[in-house]
């Protein structure tokens, strides 16, 4: 009986403890969890927080991209400014300038590029002509090539019954006539060239004169005041050095292009009297 009742009372001893142990689990678990959810509250209050500083920064950062981009004007926003500021007068003058050189010398690029023969191939053809059918079928042939080396052949051809020594003397004429054409438009480009600078110059020295005026007038040397008719002054020189430069390119190549096809003409011209000879060998 005793043996039971300890029993008992040992089981119940036991039982007590395991349920004092499980509460205390319990207990331990909800506070963590209630600190958990504590430190979650406490991070998105602040991440909420920060947010709004965030979007600050990128907004202040925009507007700061937004003044640069505004900031830098572009290159024809340029031009044009230092045009107006150069003066229209004189400005206007250079510019008119260089429209006109610009379009002689993409009327004379167009004519010459136009005027470029393959001369082999109008050697063998005239050569070709010359054996099937004679002078007339080398003349015709001639006549439907475009260019001046095709003009000095028919030339050259025309004098075939005068001997061979006409031949040369019409071809040596007639190649002047071709050049005087090739350099049609070349003295006006030249013109411009010159004409460009000396405007510039001109207006820089008009532009220094109202600068000085305009010191006189205000009876003090003021830096802005002469920096600022200066500036304007000197931009009408700046204007016609840029006009004379772009034209000397377009001169420059013209002129390369001119003396290509002046020996092309020249080296053609050997080559026709030389077939011209042996054609009229072969009779």
């Amino acid at each position: 009986m005793k043996r039971v009742v300890i029993l008992l009372m040992m089981t119940g001893v036991f039982t007590l403890g395991h349920l004092q142990s499980m509460a205390q689990t319990e207990e331990d678990s909800m506070i963590e969890s209630q600190g958990d959810s504590t430190e979650l509250v406490d991070g998105d209050s602040s991440t909420v927080e920060e947010a709004p500083i965030q979007e600050e920064v990128v907004e202040e950062v925009a507007v700061v991209e937004e003044d640069y981009v505004e900031e830098k004007p572009g290159f024809h926003q340029i031009v044009k400014e230092q045009f107006i500021a150069g003066g229209w007068e004189f400005m206007g003058i250079v510019l008119l300038c260089l429209i006109l050189g610009l379009a002689v010398a993409i009327e004379r690029i167009i004519t010459l590029n136009l005027a470029t023969t393959n001369t082999k191939k109008l050697l063998s053809q005239v050569e070709d002509a010359l054996a099937a059918g004679g002078v007339e079928a080398a003349k015709d042939v001639c006549r439907n090539t475009q260019g001046p080396v095709a003009s000095i052949f028919v030339q050259g051809l025309m004098r075939m019954s005068e001997g061979i020594e006409m031949v040369e003397k019409s071809i040596i004429a007639y190649g002047s006539v071709e050049m005087g054409k090739l350099e049609k438009g070349m003295t006006w480009i030249s013109l411009f060239i010159s004409l460009a600078p000396m405007l510039g110059f001109m207006g820089t020295v008009i532009g220094m004169i109202g600068a000085f005026d305009a010191i006189a007038e205000a009876g003090d040397v003021s830096p802005a005041l002469v920096a600022g008719g200066i500036k304007v002054a000197l931009l009408t020189t700046v204007g016609g050095l840029i006009v004379a430069v772009i034209l000397q390119l377009f001169y420059n190549y013209l002129v390369s292009k001119i003396d290509s096809l002046v020996n092309s003409m020249e080296d053609a011209s050997i080559s026709l009297i030389d077939i011209l000879v042996k054609h009229s060998a072969s009779k």
